[in-house]
């Protein structure tokens, strides 16, 4: 016999639907509905509520083979076949992640397909794999973010055992896997869960109805939420997650869902015996996020540090557009690398408001910071999907890859920027439903055209030559610049693994110094000093040392450093 639970408070009768038979369910007093019914281990199911005639899949589906608009099906963790038991799990602090999505990684875009590539990860000195959502969608591809079954694998990516498969080979390769999470809204298609209970809250985000995680009746709300977080990492054997946009989580209660869902993944890191991370998305700049429990914080792992990137990409290529407008100095940038945060409730004149709270750099390490020089957002979210790498010189990308992998902080790549890929990454999705698509597609173009873009060349996102242009061409690698990109990004990491000075997690033990007219800067670790020429002409800067690495051809002469422009180079004093 198999059970069947579903928290249905809403309906005033719930039926089971097992393979077309219909079974009827019993109420408790909490508003779960409960039947044990004879199912093969493979059955196909749903519920039907009151007199709707329309079976729906199950809001803690374990597979949906179909789409998220058809019926769920079994799937048992426990029968998954794993060879990672001797995995003693690796820490996500002073690690360097690699961001990517899964559709566009490889051609065929599937977990079977990135196993395949899980050797290149490893050369190039990746220590986790992070997932972008791969959590149930509707349609065939898209970024997934908007999810509507939080519990099932998107199918076309390989389903449950594909991603069983992805993390095992990962884990046998010493790499270790997050995934991204979406707890802040619902996708437009496929969200059935209004229909079952109070899912949706009155408050609202940029991307449609909050998540009713401190009004009434939202306990098993929360439950459901933290529920879904502990089973990527104990069902799927992911080391952590990455949360979405938790400034979004508008939550008044006492005990915040961030601190509950930390202290119970700290609990299940202890039943496993190997540690789990969650690195939040937020724009706050709130210490609070990684701050230790017993001193008031909510104890997550880590925290994406946008002002990071914003400091080093506006320096560097000169953008100050929107909430760039505050950042592109090198007084800015060698200020956000000595403290984490730039906005420390200081003014912001995007926000025009006080913005941020300084970031208490005695007790929380940088490490517990996500630096880097670009991610899914900050390509995707562009008009056009255009990488830093289609805009700036291989010099450029180069300061910017020494200034995050030379940082204390945390390190983060998306996929492709390691070898400055020529590919846009756009934003592409594939809603089924005419209406929607055809919205989906004018609101895009609509935003971009405010900010004085010609609509016509705003890609659409329905097409799907959008999506098949934003696949890696994994043939550019062994080319030319890319090439040397490459070995590059190959070498700062191995150094940044293999150098104690590098190894440092203190900002208190980190110095910055700049010239803001001859566009130089200096980040010095220890005995290390990464020294940077921002500019396009040469420059002489006052340091000197044994060259370890460089871009260009550095040199070092008596008391000072000769760069070319757009160059860098790591020095080490006697």
């Amino acid at each position: 016999m198999t059970e069947f639970r579903v928290w249905a408070p809403k309906p005033e009768l719930v039926r089971l639907d097992v393979e077309g038979e219909v079974h009827p369910m019993t109420r408790s007093d909490d508003g779960w509905w409960h039947a044990s019914v004879d199912a093969a281990p493979d059955a196909r199911y749903g519920y039907l509520l009151d007199d709707d005639p329309t079976v729906l899949p199950d809001p803690r589906s374990p597979r949906q083979p179909d789409g998220v608009h058809a019926r769920s099906q079994l799937w048992d963790p426990a029968a998954a076949r794993w060879t990672d038991t001797d995995w003693p799990g690796r820490a996500v602090e002073g690690a360097v992640i690699y961001e990517l999505h899964l559709g566009t990684f490889t051609g065929e875009g599937t977990f079977d397909a990135a196993i395949e590539k899980l050797d290149y990860l490893v050369d190039l000195g990746i220590d986790f794999v992070e997932l972008m959502p791969v959590n149930s969608f509707a349609g065939t591809h898209g970024w997934g973010y908007d999810g509507v079954l939080w519990y099932s694998v998107h199918e076309p990516y390989g389903g449950p055992d594909g991603l069983v498969r992805f993390v095992d080979a990962c884990h046998a390769k010493g790499l270790g896997v997050l995934i991204d999470a979406v707890f802040n809204h619902l996708g437009p298609s496929g969200n059935y869960l209004p229909k079952f209970g109070p899912y949706l809250s009155s408050a609202s985000n940029p991307w449609g109805e909050g998540i009713n995680i401190a009004d009434a009746d939202s306990d098993e709300v929360r439950r459901y939420i933290i529920g879904c977080a502990l089973r990527w990492m104990r069902d799927f054997h992911a080391d952590g997650l990455r949360l979405d946009a938790v400034h979004a989580l508008v939550d008044t209660t006492a005990i915040h869902i961030l601190e509950e869902m930390a202290t119970e993944t700290d609990w299940l890191s202890q039943q496993l015996g190997r540690p789990l991370s969650l690195i939040a998305e937020s724009d706050l700049n709130d210490p609070r996020l990684i701050t230790v429990r017993d001193r008031g914080g909510y104890g997550l792992t880590g925290q994406w540090a946008d002002d990071i990137h914003h400091a080093i990409h506006t320096a560097v290529s000169g953008e100050r557009q929107g909430y760039y407008g505050d950042f592109g100095s090198l007084a800015t940038l060698a200020q956000t690398l000595r403290h984490g945060y730039f906005h420390a409730a200081t003014y912001s004149s995007f926000r025009h408001r006080r913005h941020g709270r300084p970031l208490d750099a005695s007790s929380i390490p940088a490490t517990r910071l996500v630096a880097y020089t670009c991610t899914h957002d900050q390509v995707g979210n562009r008009a056009l999907g255009d990488r830093p790498s289609q805009n700036l010189t291989g010099g450029q990308l180069a300061v910017k890859a020494a200034l995050v992998l030379g940082s204390p902080y945390t390190a983060m790549l998306f996929m492709g920027e390691e070898y400055g890929a020529s590919t846009p990454f756009q934003f592409f999705s594939s809603h089924p439903e005419p209406e929607l698509a055809e919205a989906t597609r004018k609101g895009r173009k609509a935003e971009f055209a405010e900010h004085g873009w010609d609509a016509d060349d705003i890609p659409d996102p329905q097409d799907p030559e959008t999506f098949r242009r934003s696949k890696l061409d994994w043939d550019e690698i062994d080319t030319g610049e890319h090439a040397r990109l490459h070995r590059l990004y190959r070498d700062l990491i191995a150094l940044r693994h293999n150098d104690a000075d590098l190894a440092d997690p203190w900002l208190g033990n980190l110095t910055v110094d700049y010239d803001e007219d001859e566009r130089w800067l200096v980040m010095q670790r220890g005995r290390l000093r990464i020294v940077c020429n921002l500019g396009a002409e040469p420059v002489k800067v006052p340091v000197s040392g044994d060259v370890v690495l460089g871009w260009g051809e550095p040199t070092a002469d008596g008391d000072s450093t000769l760069l070319g422009g757009h160059s860098f180079a790591i020095l080490r004093r006697g």
